[in-house]
Formats: structure tokens, sequence, C-alpha cells
């Protein structure tokens, strides 16, 4: 039998056995987009991470933040203590710090202009904070050292905040409700976008430290703080330093645990490292578990379908056909299926990845890689199914 005419069987026999055929599909359609989906948006959010960690802790620099330290996650605010005047005690008695700024942060504030309302999270920085956090001012003017020292008014907005507010507007010189506190605009951030938390850091405000520890807030400590170092290499010795002029401040002895956590670059590539391993490593590996379910699946099927199909088998081996042909045809049969749910797949994933991504802010990387891997993939199982049958 020609090599035409077993393709032509094959194809007769997968259109007649739809149902069958699309279970068969369905294996390596759902192995194959996870397997895209998890190359796109892992590598996605890879350089997402590497992105953020590189603009918020730099090369040299400490982050303090104050509170509880648990033993996962960030520190939780109980029982926070750090204040300015302990940072000013760090910036003066531990070497290599050249400049820092501090902050208080707070989420969910409620921001209006007229009829026009959002939700923002407010920043209280000193007037070094565009030095040391590296975020500029892209329209108007940033606060000084007189704002902070007399808790002016003033506030600068981010992009998403300047357009549920200001649509179509220069929002430069009006006045905004941020919670209780009426205060003039008078820059707008640069656009940032969303951090590897999924956070939109467009939908800020910066204000002057002491107005929204005073005004807002009615703080008397503060969330964080970053200390810049002038030599990256020695950021390690200089968060030993600060944590002992920290816990000195605070009385702490012995073995009692810190009221407050440091972050270094170092340790945060070591979180992005883990974010890696895990996003290259054990995504994949479920993605290739389905695909292999996928194939014991069809399989199956294909056992089945042989069984089913002896009559059938027997009547093209009357009028000529050789088990060579009829191997040939329930290989192709199974490959094809395998195949097409593969380049089903692929559309999915590809899909699915972009959706994945806007909803996350982040770009996905190109999974052509990971597509090919996966047909590849698919073609072999369907083979698989089609030869141990």
């Amino acid at each position: 039998m020609t090599t035409r005419r077993v393709f032509g069987q094959a194809a007769r026999a997968l259109a007649r056995y739809r149902l069958r055929t699309a279970c068969m599909m369905l294996g390596s359609l759902l192995g194959v987009a996870a397997l895209v989906v998890a190359a796109a948006v892992g590598g996605g959010v890879q350089a997402k991470a590497v992105r953020t960690v590189r603009q918020i802790v730099g090369d040299g620099a400490v982050l303090v933040f104050g509170g509880a330290v648990r033993t996962m996650g960030p520190p939780t605010g109980q029982g926070a203590r750090l204040t300015v005047d302990d940072l000013v005690a760090v910036a003066d008695e531990v070497p290599g710090v050249v400049d820092w700024d501090p902050q208080v942060a707070r989420g969910g504030v409620s921001v209006r202009r007229g009829g026009a309302a959002t939700t923002a999270r407010v920043v209280g920085g000193s007037e070094r904070w565009a030095r040391v956090s590296g975020r500029r001012v892209a329209r108007g003017e940033s606060f000084g050292a007189a704002d902070v020292a007399r808790s002016a008014r003033v506030a600068l907005v981010g992009e998403t905040v300047a357009r549920a507010l200001f649509p179509g507007e220069d929002p430069i010189g009006a006045e905004i409700q941020v919670g209780a506190v009426s205060a003039r605009v008078i820059g707008v951030l640069e656009p940032y976008g969303t951090d590897m938390h999924g956070m939109d850091r467009d939908a800020e405000i910066v204000m002057p430290l002491s107005t929204v520890m005073r005004r807002l807030a009615n703080v008397a400590v503060i969330t964080g703080a970053k200390l810049l170092v002038a030599d990256p290499a020695r950021a390690g010795e200089v968060a030993a330093g600060v944590r002992d002029v920290l816990r000195r401040r605070h009385a702490i002895g012995g073995d009692r645990p810190d009221d407050f956590l440091i972050v270094t670059a170092l340790e945060s590539q070591r979180m992005v490292a883990t974010v890696r391993r895990a996003l290259t490593l054990y995504v994949p590996l479920a993605a290739g578990v389905v695909l292999l379910l996928g194939a014991v699946v069809a399989a199956t099927l294909m056992l089945g379908a042989v069984t089913e199909r002896v009559a059938e088998i027997g009547v093209r081996r009357a009028v000529g056909a050789s088990p060579a042909d009829v191997h040939r045809q329930f290989v192709l049969e199974a490959a094809a299926t395998a195949l097409l749910g593969g380049l089903a797949g692929v559309v999915v994933g590809v899909v699915a990845a972009r959706v994945v991504g806007a909803r996350l802010g982040i770009d996905v990387a190109a999974p052509w890689g990971a597509a090919l891997v996966g047909l590849l993939a698919a073609a072999a199982a369907g083979w698989g199914a089609g030869v141990l049958p």
C-alpha cells in the first residue's frame, strides 16, 4: 500500500472517530499550552523581578524595614520602633553610608478631586527621596527641604492617579484630597509600571515625610529607609554595622530577635534566584507530567481502537494490506492527533500567556523555544502511543 493511501486511511479514521480523536488531542493540548505559558510568563516574571530588584535595591544599597520579622515574607509592622533619629545615628556612626532616605507608606488611601476618586499608595519621603530612590519627576518639580521642614501640603502623583483624577488635563497646580489632607499637585512621577508583586507603582503619591507622619498617618515611627553605600562590595559590612547600631538603640540584647529587617542586594538576588529556579524547573516539570498523562491516555484509547477495529484490520489484510501498512496507519493516527493537539496547545498557550501578562502587567517572553520542545514532545508521545498498542 502506498504512503499516500496510508495517510488517507489515517485521516478518514480520525474524522470517523471524532470523540476519541478529541480526547487524544486534549492531553497534548493541555501539556503544550502549560509549557508555553510557563516559559512565556516565567521569562517575563524573571525579567520583571530582576528589573524591580535593580530599581529598588540597586547594586549598592541597604534597605531597612521596621517591625517584627517573620520567617517568610516582609515585616509585620507589629512593634515597629524605627525612627528618623535611628537613621540619623546610622548615617553618623556607620562608615560607608553616603546617603539615605526614610519613608512612611500607607496603602489604599482614598484620593479625590471634585467628583473623581481613586485609591493610591501614599509614600512620605525626605528631600533626598528622588536621589536615593532613583525615580525622577517627569513633569513639574519635586519638594525640597523647606517643604519637609514645614510639613507642606504638596504632592507628586503617579500616572495612574493622574489619569483617574485628571483625564485629559494637566494636574500641575491642582488641589486634591489625600485622605483627610488637602494637597497641591506640584509634579507627576515618571512611569514605573508594576513591580514583581503585581503592585501598580504608578498608583502612588509621594509627599513630604513630615506631612504624611503628622497630618495623614499621625505616627512617630517610619516604615523603613533606603541607605546608599559608597562601595557595593562592602554592603554586607554596612548592613552588619546598621544592625549593631539599631540593636543598641532599641536595647535589644542577647539572643532576642531584631525588631527590624535589613535587606541587601545580595539577599534580593538570592530571592530572585529562588523564583527563577521554581519557574524554570517545577512549572515545566508539571507541564511534562501533563504531556505524559496525555500520552498514557492516547495509548489507552489507541489500544481500545485496535481492539474495536479488529474486523476492519482483518478486511484490510484480506484485500492486500501488510502488517507494516496497518502499523503505519495507527502510528500516523496517534502522532497526527498528538501533533494537532500540540499545535492547538501552542495557540492556546500564546493567547493565555498574553492574557496573564496583561493582567500581571509584565512583558511576556517569546515562547517559541518552549513551543518547539512541546511539539516535539507531543509528536514523540503520539508515536509511542501508536507503537505500543
